[in-house]
């Protein structure tokens, strides 16, 4: 019996188990899951400086001509105190003197001589100067376990000298596709024969989630040779696979994984394209069967295969979280089954595909996004609320949410 999609999602998160861990520079964990929580071992600024090219000074002598007796680049390590009556030249992040109250920027200045200037009237204390502290203070916490490395979190690593962290090791996942009709886009193919799209479009979707990949090629629709793929992919911590799990005579694929004592979870989906599509363990290796067909791959891929993968990165925010958008014009469908529609949401509005079948891959060329229909839904109209979840970017949540739209 097909269980729901909510159920299917449920067995996923209760059944991956994260992947070890692992120390690497922090030039090498971009994407990567941290696991562990990261506290500021020193302020930043970690002294007061300028924030300004401009002149240390006192407020008292607003108005009045000063004499400069020296200047302070960034990097200095002046150690003398300003005096009333004197200022002080001081560049960008150079740290401000003893005695200092605030900072004239060099173009507020009224007058300048050899070796005094004029200040303006009425100066603000601790104008243009950033504060020991006022960004991170020694002890905030900065970064918690869970949470993924991009570009901005190895900033603030960096910013308190840090070289190393623990992380995820990132998932490795094998691939293989099934059919005599597959041939890779390397091959030369017959009048009879396709080429396999599903392999590198799983494999790029992957690696672009931050796995290792492995392809294991292409499997003839043999319950042998199936057998054999299996084999060497065992390894891994997710196998993907597309094709042979439909009723056909020629799918061997759940037969070849049962010799090696499968345990399947779900296999038979409400969904519309991809009822067949399977997960289970063999260990601890868990196994996703894909369809076959391009479009339905693809498309249960984003819904359930992402969802295993953020799993088993380790990353908090692991749910798929969908974008509220208006749909472009009215959408009519049979209902009975949830359905995965795919189209573009272009910020503001969700536009179907005009034409999608399972086996298309034109339509994955035009979709960003897709939308998930409640079975009761017949129709949606013009302007109403939809969930889009996106195929070309992550979009996601600490939290479960809801994914069909009604």
């Amino acid at each position: 019996m097909a269980i729901s999609v909510e159920k299917a999602l449920e067995l996923i998160y209760t059944n991956v188990k994260k992947t070890s861990l692992q120390i690497l520079p922090i030039e090498q964990c971009l994407g990567y899951i941290l696991a562990q929580d990261i506290v500021a071992t020193h302020n930043l600024p970690p002294f007061d400086n300028s924030a300004m090219d401009g002149y240390a000074v006192k407020i008292a002598d607003s108005g009045k001509s000063v004499k400069v007796e020296a200047t302070i680049f960034a990097g200095d390590d002046f150690d003398g105190e300003l005096n009333t009556g004197y200022a002080i030249k001081i560049m960008t992040g150079a740290k401000i003197p003893l005695g200092t109250q605030c900072i004239v920027p060099i173009e507020d200045i009224l007058n300048t001589r050899d070796d005094s200037v004029t200040l303006p009237e009425n100066l603000i204390i601790s104008r243009h100067i950033r504060l020991a502290g006022e960004d991170i203070k020694r002890e905030m916490p900065l970064l918690h376990i869970g949470d993924i490395i991009n570009a901005h979190q190895i900033t603030l690593l960096a910013s308190q000298g840090i070289s190393h962290i623990k992380v995820h090791k990132a998932p490795r996942i094998a691939l293989f596709a099934s059919g005599n009709e597959l041939k890779m886009h390397f091959e030369q193919v017959t009048s009879y024969q396709l080429y396999n799209t599903n392999t590198p479009t799983l494999l790029s979707r992957a690696q672009e989630l931050g796995c290792e990949v492995e392809f294991i090629g292409t499997a003839q629709d043999t319950l042998e040779d199936i057998i054999v793929h299996i084999k060497s992919a065992l390894e891994c911590d997710l196998v993907i696979t597309s094709g042979g799990v439909s009723v056909g005579d020629a799918d061997f694929t759940k037969e070849a994984f049962g010799a090696f004592g499968y345990k399947i979870l779900f296999d038979k989906i409400d969904i519309k394209p991809g009822k067949p599509t399977t997960f289970g363990k063999i260990g601890e290796t868990l196994i996703l069967n894909l369809p076959g067909n391009p479009l339905a791959a693809a498309l249960n891929f984003e819904l359930f295969g992402t969802s295993i993968i953020r799993a088993l990165s380790g990353a908090k925010a692991k749910f798929t979280n969908p974008i509220v958008a208006k749909m472009k014009s009215d959408y009519g469908l049979r209902g009975g089954r949830r359905s995965l529609i795919p189209g573009e949401f272009d910020g503001e509005f969700f536009t179907p595909c005009e034409h999608f079948a399972p086996g298309m891959v034109s339509p994955l060329g035009f979709a960003n996004s897709f939308i998930m229909i409640d079975e009761s839904c017949k129709n949606i109209a013009q302007n109403s609320e939809v969930k889009v979840i996106s195929t070309k970017f992550n979009f996601t949540s600490k939290h479960y949410k809801l994914l069909t739209s009604s």
